[in-house]
């Protein structure tokens, strides 16, 4: 049960931390503990026709278990410091860029070549975007596909497999700091390690706050993204997914002066559900494979909300709205876009007739029920403003399905080597609050993995 390192999760940062650590020490006895299953084990029961919708699965195959959330994403890695993060402020732009690209070349080289990578540079999407109060921000996409991307993510266990020791079905309970390393606590017994990797994802985030307040670790409040997806026809945004594929677009509204957000594009992709704590929220995949892609493109319209003092839990704040559209429609609501502007709910006569076919079983309703005026009013607002570069977008049959969350954990207190006041004990990924994508956690954890190696190279 001793070990030289323990890494805490099985998601983006957790396999880029074991892949670098067994590369650069491959002497260092490492285990990695996974609360959910093995790749090939991870099967999320809905499948449309015997079961429609999520029934509550613990735990989660779509959030957990090796990959992480990201495994059945649909493989997009951002390679850009203007969103997705803020990484760059612990290690510097530079460095985060270059991690960014070194763990492209990882992904391309374990079965990822030949997957494209788009870039803003030089668009003249940027220009209309600008033209019509839109504002595109920067970036070169990996776009893997969620097919390709299960592919690396095989191919990277089967590698790793040989290395490491991997404890499925084994959630960490407790850390704790014990001699001159750190014990976890878990059912199959104790872990001992000198070095400590807490990479539990954003489904971990409420656990990370536990062992942050046994420890004692400073945390800062963090926030929650609140929306909808959208799902219209492909041939609406297809002049922007063909060149850009991923298109991060903000809006400032006129009415409140909010920032509106696209987020998670995904051309003639599919809407999904997605299971956190036991909530239902909604969330959309794409694939590479011509064969499983459909006639939709879908994305999400986020509002970020930051909360003031005295209120702390904006997780908790994000949740009671997700609750309340499971307890309204028995999971994810959709409603059409015409019948949200004229105030009436959608329902299954309406959604059979539209046009646009939805890709998610979901229950018709009325979104003004559960979402708050000011976030919505952003979101129509956003929409009659995407309409303006992507005509077709405000049609009255686009549909809306919400609610999407974005959970962020607390911020945790981390150095400029992403680890916590304790020596040895590091926080990365998204249950450090300061990265919120594949491409950012993913890098974290090549970084921390070369800090280990240099310290036991001394």
């Amino acid at each position: 049960m001793q070990y030289d390192v323990i890494i805490i999760g099985a998601g983006p940062g957790g396999i880029f931390s074991a892949y670098e650590l067994s590369q650069l020490a491959p002497q260092l006895k490492i285990l990695v503990l996974e609360e959910g299953n093995p790749l090939d084990k991870r099967k999320c029961p809905i499948d449309g026709k015997t079961v429609k919708s999520c029934i509550g699965c613990q735990p989660c195959s779509i959030m957990n278990g090796f990959g992480g959330a990201g495994a059945f994403s649909d493989g997009k890695y951002n390679i850009t410091n203007a969103f997705g993060g803020t990484l760059y402020e612990y290690i510097g732009k530079e460095t985060a860029t270059e991690l960014m690209k070194y763990v492209d070349s990882i992904n391309l080289s374990h079965g990822g070549e030949g997957t494209k990578l788009y870039t803003t540079a030089n668009s003249q999407i940027k220009t209309l975007c600008l033209q019509n109060g839109l504002h595109l921000l920067d970036a070169s996409v990996r776009h893997l596909g969620t097919d390709i991307n299960y592919v690396v993510l095989e191919n990277l266990y089967n590698e790793l497999k040989e290395k490491v020791d991997f404890r499925f079905r084994c959630p960490a309970d407790a850390v704790r700091r014990e001699g001159e390393g750190y014990a976890v606590s878990t059912a199959a017994g104790e872990f001992t390690g000198r070095y400590c990797v807490i990479s539990a994802g954003r489904s971990g985030s409420k656990w990370m706050e536990k062992v942050c307040r046994e420890m004692g670790i400073p945390t800062h409040s963090n926030r929650v993204d609140i929306g909808v997806r959208v799902e219209l026809p492909a041939e609406v945004f297809a002049h922007l997914t063909d060149e850009l594929y991923e298109s991060k677009i903000i809006y400032r509204t006129e009415k409140y002066g909010d920032l509106v957000r696209t987020f998670c594009m995904n051309p003639k992709g599919a809407v999904v559900n997605e299971n956190t704590n036991g909530i239902v929220t909604v969330n959309g995949h794409s694939y590479e494979d011509p064969a499983k892609q459909t006639k939709n493109t879908n994305f999400a319209l986020l509002v970020a909300k930051h909360f003031s003092e005295p209120f702390k839990d904006s997780n908790g704040y994000g949740e009671s709205i997700a609750r309340l559209s499971n307890m309204l429609g028995g999971g994810v609501i959709v409603q059409r876009f015409g019948d949200l502007v004229r105030g009436r709910r959608s329902n299954p006569d309406r959604i059979r007739e539209s046009f646009t076919e939805p890709t998610l079983h979901a229950t018709p309703g009325d979104l003004s029920l559960v979402i708050p005026k000011r976030i919505l009013d952003g979101i129509i607002e956003m929409i009659y403003a995407l309409d303006k570069i992507a005509p077709g977008t405000a049609n009255d049959d686009t549909l809306l399905y919400g609610v999407e969350v974005k959970f962020y954990n607390m911020e945790v207190a981390i150095d400029e080597n992403l680890e916590t006041m304790y020596d040895g004990l590091y926080a990365i990924g998204d249950c450090s609050g300061i990265t919120h994508s594949l491409s950012h956690a993913s890098a974290s954890g090549v970084y921390v993995a070369r800090r280990i190696a240099e310290k036991e190279s001394v």
